[in-house]
């Protein structure tokens, strides 16, 4: 439930309300480093952000556009919390081309979850000295 009386709340208290940042430390440090930008712009933590606003929100390799929909300054639950904000249609079909693209790439490296065992150390120690007699 979005806080009707609020016009204007900080934007680290909205992060963390909002369930981007377990913690308010955690809002503050990511909007420090650049992880987080307003309608464009670097923004500080006490910066009040209020409806309609645009905000880009890097979390480890994830980049979210979201829409501020509804200000709150108390933590509630994640449907709730849910509803502060809307994601852009662009960002959303950027993040799931994203994680198709390391789900890929994911399948394309190693077939073996764990070490050869010894038949198949056997059997590459074979084959590369085959190889290593031809050049």
């Amino acid at each position: 439930m979005t806080d009707n009386s609020l016009s204007r709340v900080r934007i680290d208290k909205w992060l963390w309300a909002a369930r981007f940042y377990k913690t308010r430390s955690l809002a503050k440090q990511a909007i420090d480093g650049g992880k987080v930008h307003l309608d464009g712009a670097r923004v500080k933590p006490s910066k009040e952000i209020q409806l309609n606003m645009r905000l880009s929100i890097t979390q480890s390799h994830i980049q979210k556009q979201v829409l501020v929909t509804g200000l709150s300054e108390h933590r509630r639950g994640a449907p709730e919390a849910a509803l502060l904000y809307q994601e852009t249609a662009q960002s959303i079909a950027k993040r799931e081309a994203m994680a198709l693209d390391r789900k890929a790439a994911g399948l394309s490296a190693s077939q073996y979850e764990s070490r050869p065992n010894k038949k198949q150390r056997r059997q590459i120690h074979r084959f590369m000295n085959i190889h290593q007699d031809d050049g």
